[in-house]
């Protein structure tokens, strides 16, 4: 038996899809019968024909995905997008101003004078120092520290 019509009168009745139309397969044979969409309607009331749910997009691996990266993995250099160019210029931005905070807190407070200011700033600019502790490791080495 073909059921194509049916299935086809259904799915404009529900405003589906047809591959959405669900006919219960114990009860074909009154499926069959039906010719009219009144006759489709009251399958419909009576729970032979429905519609089948939408199938929406599975979140499951996205939450796995989020996991692995909370552990932090995911993280290497072939999962990152976006210029390469543009993140090492912020890690160096944010390392150069964190360096010219410090010599300048060591200068108002008169640790240093200008004179050592001036040149560990221009060290700073010129990349010598990787971070604040490489700084004061230098400044405590080379005895520029004067107390107050």
């Amino acid at each position: 038996m073909n059921l194509s019509m049916v299935r086809r009168l259904a799915a404009e009745v529900l405003g589906v899809g047809e591959s959405r139309v669900y006919i219960d397969p114990s009860r074909l044979d009154e499926v069959s019968s039906a010719v009219t969409k009144d006759d489709v309607r009251k399958l419909i009331e009576e729970g032979v024909i429905s519609a089948k749910p939408v199938r929406g997009t599975s979140r499951a691996r996205a939450r796995l995905r989020h996991l692995k990266k909370r552990k932090g993995l995911r993280r290497g250099e072939g999962s990152r997008k976006g210029s390469v160019a543009n993140l090492e210029k912020k890690l160096w931005t944010a390392r150069v101003r964190a360096l010219r905070n410090y010599l300048k807190l060591l200068r108002d407070k008169k640790m240093i004078d200008a004179k050592t200011y001036r040149r560990l700033y221009k060290l700073v600019k010129g990349g010598v120092f990787q971070s604040r502790a490489h700084l004061k490791e230098y400044v405590k080495e080379q005895g520029l520290l004067r107390r107050v």
